[in-house]
């Protein structure tokens, strides 16, 4: 017998498989759907201080290796956000699934501004997604490619909100690890690795970029070694859970992901590529392989990689 439960924090999780944010929890009653379709946690969509449109169409490709995208932080605001997380709550206690929320801002003090809204609804986790930029940097040198600005968005939303906080990294930096150390010393209860890589698709008919935004954040299976280096290098200089995500699309990718040092594992193109069933697939599957190498538990796969 497998045994699929986790603990993330003080939650447990029926099984470590979380929707990731910004596929498709823009919604209380998808949220519950996504539950019901087998995850162990779910993760709505970035919400800002005031409501974004996002850029116009087209946003999202399917290029053949993985997904590209560009939506463009689309968002109804905090305040409406708080409602839809609370709407939330009520669908998924009942499920016994803990619910993520997921903020943004331009400066340490919108990120702790938002927070600060979203945590009235009482979501059991906020992920802070520091992937924007720093509006108050000269160049806007987004806030995950600084371990002091991280440091400084982590502590001002610390300071406000007395929910867990898991701190959303990316990818391009020179030193991951550094940047993980930086925001858990600043008090961060969790690390969620990794956001998007920046790429860009072009037509070459058209002669132009495909996206309306030109460049967007490249996901699906050809993140999924970025991913697992990144999951590794962090899981070798701090102790808080991490929630590996990027380009997992089967139940072996999310025992590597284990393997490579994480509690959980976030799922976000695969559920545009396979449907929400996915989620409840790849913890399956995750149990097939498990009873077929002999794991019981996800602890017995946890980090060998490290050793």
């Amino acid at each position: 017998m497998t045994d699929l439960t986790c603990h993330l924090l003080d939650l447990r999780l029926r099984n470590p498989i979380v929707l990731a944010s910004g596929v498709i929890g823009s919604s209380a009653t998808l949220l519950q759907r996504t539950a019901e379709a087998g995850a162990g946690a779910v993760t709505a969509k970035s919400c800002g201080p005031v409501p974004r449109a996002g850029h116009p169409n087209p946003i999202t490709l399917d290029w053949g290796g993985g997904l590209i995208n560009a939506v463009g932080l689309t968002n109804p605001g905090a305040e409406q956000e708080a409602r839809v997380l609370a709407q939330a709550r009520a669908l998924l206690d009942p499920l016994g699934v803990p619910l993520i929320a997921s903020v943004f801002g331009g400066t340490p003090d919108e990120f702790a501004q938002v927070a600060a809204i979203v945590a009235a609804a009482r979501p059991h986790l906020i992920e802070l997604n520091i992937s924007c930029p720093n509006v108050r940097d000269e160049f806007g040198t987004p806030f995950a490619a600084s371990p002091r600005d991280a440091a400084a968005v982590t502590a001002a939303v610390k300071a406000v909100v007395d929910i867990p906080i898991s701190v959303k990294l990316a990818p391009n930096v020179p030193d991951i690890g550094r940047i993980a150390a930086a925001v858990v010393a600043a008090g961060a209860d969790a690390i969620t690795a990794i956001n998007t890589m920046p790429g860009m698709v072009i037509d070459a008919a058209a002669g132009r970029p495909v996206l309306s935004n030109r460049v967007g954040g490249v996901s699906g299976p050809a993140l999924k070694p970025i991913a697992l280096r990144c999951v590794y290098e962090i899981a070798r200089v701090v102790q808080v859970p991490i929630i590996g995500t990027g380009g997992v699309t089967t139940g072996r990718d999310a025992a590597e992901m284990i393997m490579a040092g994480a509690t959980a594992v976030g799922v976000g193109s695969a559920v545009w590529t396979r449907g929400v069933p996915v989620l409840g697939e790849i913890a399956s599957e995750l149990a097939a392989f498990m009873g077929a190498e002999g794991y019981e538990t996800l602890e017995e796969m946890r980090g060998l990689a490290h050793r």
